[in-house]
């Protein structure tokens, strides 16, 4: 606002003591103060409050308004409560640095001059950011983006004084504007937001922590050119961002809701851009992923290989070890529901979770391909490391790469939120491997790693390849056609029977082998009589020829039931 607009206000009770010629001056705030050098608070603009509380003496005007027009204050503001007319000594030296002076009558109230202010400035300032904004998404929608969003993010704190963040559905830091949030309040501020979006709650939610408040946004693309929205919140909620803003937003008026709104639509026409430049790194993944489940020649596998290390790994000098990742989330359904289709959602979450959560920025996962065939997602991890050991002569191998506890550690409380109780998220981790021929056993022993994690308790869980038995680690090498006949000849007659007859025997024979060969432990575990548990693994010898007294035919029995 101009100062001439001050005068135009009667309630203000202002009268122009000096400084005719200055009354185009732009106010960007207000201050109060009695200090004899309030520079430290000073940053230019302001229109400077004062009850001449300062003044001891007629010499003391110079220092003061020296000190004000070398901060660039737009003008002074005196009082006539204390001294009744302003003195002489302050108009002269206003006058001599052009320092515009208004006297303020003793029946108003500072706290009136400066509330009016503040309004008047932060909708000029909102309005001026709201023309910001919707030119900057013209340009990103255009074009390159200008800026991402932290160009966004400093404009809200210079021009309307909120702190802002974008984070990410595990609380990572995409974005932000000063100082990063903590690591523990951004997870909590991501729990919230996923868990009141589960409820259906319409944003922005507010939260308060240790004393502030926070507002959280949604951030989607709901503009021309987005995406269809989803039918199910589940197919979104655990991939999309939010921004967080340090503010109360429950008493905003409506066009400041609105700017914010325009500002999370800004970032999600970003967040669009940078998910359609993940394109090269999934497809990398997805004709990797079939040549390895196709059974394709090392020499083939080891071509694509050599395309992906430098897009994965820009200047990498020697070829990588590369770690496979699988990762499921699964939904419960009701009867009717329509299916969630949780490929893509376990695709995006996979990508973030592989980000160290300590990085800030969403360029950190270009080094991160995933893939998803069906409701799996898989992800190939290059790994820039020494070589591995050939021989127990040099030596055990390095800890390297991803490990799936620290995967999740600093994630679990807010996908927590997000899976609700109908949700689980499930991940494993394989070893690293050194060459093409080592990925079809690294894919089988994540996948093995997985099932295992997915036999454990709770909504989001983890497991690795230190964690799979020596048995385990040997089946990925088996090839499929062998499996097929072996579990096959050994299983499908008792599943035949089953079906035929209700009979039970497969979960006989896992729970007998379970048992370590115990009638006791089996019976009781089964609530069946040792007579009845007798009956049934007679039957089970009977139809496919083996003895279940036999160490060799409990084996193969064993490994059949894993390998199925």
């Amino acid at each position: 606002m101009r100062l001439r607009a001050l005068l135009e206000n009667d309630a203000l009770g202002l009268r122009l003591l000096g400084g005719d010629d200055e009354l185009d001056r732009t106010v960007r705030g207000v201050m109060t103060t009695d200090l004899k050098d309030p520079s430290r608070y000073l940053s230019g603009g302001e229109l400077v409050l004062t009850g001449l509380a300062w003044r001891t003496d007629p010499a003391d005007a110079e220092p003061f308004v020296r000190i004000l027009a070398s901060a660039g204050v737009a003008a002074l503001a005196a009082g006539e409560a204390e001294l009744g007319d302003i003195p002489d000594d302050l108009v002269e030296a206003c006058l001599r640095h052009r320092l515009p002076l208004f006297a303020v009558n003793e029946s108003v109230a500072f706290a009136t001059i400066t509330e009016h202010v503040v309004r008047q400035v932060s909708g000029e300032r909102a309005g001026d950011l709201a023309a910001v904004v919707d030119r900057h998404r013209r340009l990103m929608t255009s074009g390159p983006a200008g800026g991402g969003p932290e160009v966004v993010l400093d404009l809200l704190g210079s021009d309307l004084d909120l702190r802002a963040w974008v984070l990410s559905p595990t609380g990572r830091q995409i974005a932000g504007a000063g100082e990063p949030l903590e690591a523990g309040l951004a997870a909590t501020l991501a729990g919230e937001h996923l868990a009141a979006t589960r409820t259906g709650r319409r944003g922005p939610h507010r939260l308060g922590v240790a004393g502030s408040t926070y507002s959280l946004f949604p951030i989607r693309n709901t503009g021309r050119g987005a995406a269809p929205a989803s039918r199910d919140v589940r197919e979104t909620v655990l991939s999309d961002w939010l921004l967080a803003v340090e503010a109360d937003a429950g008493d905003w008026p409506a066009a400041r809701l609105d700017l914010l709104q325009g500002v999370t639509q800004l970032i999600a026409v970003e967040r669009d851009r940078r998910d359609a430049a993940r394109t090269v790194r999934r497809r990398l993944a997805q004709e990797v992923l079939e040549l390895v489940q196709t059974g394709a020649a090392p020499a083939e596998i080891a071509a694509r290989l050599r395309v992906a290390a430098p897009v994965l790994l820009p200047g990498l000098g020697t070829a990588p070890h590369w770690q496979v990742v699988v990762a499921r989330v699964e939904w419960e359904q009701e009867a009717g529901q329509t299916p969630v289709d949780s490929g893509p959602v376990a695709q995006a979450l996979l990508e973030e979770v592989l980000v160290d959560p300590a990085t800030v920025g969403a360029e950190s996962a270009d080094r991160i391909a995933v893939a998803h065939s069906g409701d799996e997602a898989i992800a190939l991890v290059p790994l820039a490391a020494g070589p591995l050991p050939d021989s127990e002569d040099e030596g055990p191998a390095p800890a390297l790469g991803l490990h799936a506890d620290a995967l999740l550690a600093s994630v679990r409380a807010p996908l927590s939120s997000g899976l609700a109780d109908d949700g689980r998220h499930t991940l494993g981790v394989s070893a690293a491997v050194h060459s093409a021929e080592g990925l079809r056993g690294a894919l089988e022993e994540a996948r093995h790693a997985r099932r295992v994690a997915a036999a454990r308790p709770g909504r989001v869980c983890a497991a690795g390849h230190h964690e799979l038995a020596s048995h385990v680690l040997l089946l990925p090498f088996v090839p499929d056609d062998v499996r097929r006949t072996f579990t096959a000849r050994l299983l499908d007659p008792l599943r035949d029977y089953d079906r035929r007859h209700r009979a039970e025997l497969i979960p006989t024979l896992e729970a007998f082998l379970d048992c370590d060969g115990s009638w006791t432990r089996c019976a009781t575990r089964l609530h069946l009589h040792v007579n009845t548990l007798r009956y049934r693994v007679g039957r089970i010898e009977q139809l496919t020829g083996r003895d279940l007294a036999r160490l060799e035919d409990k084996l193969d029995f064993f490994l059949a039931l894993r390998m199925s």
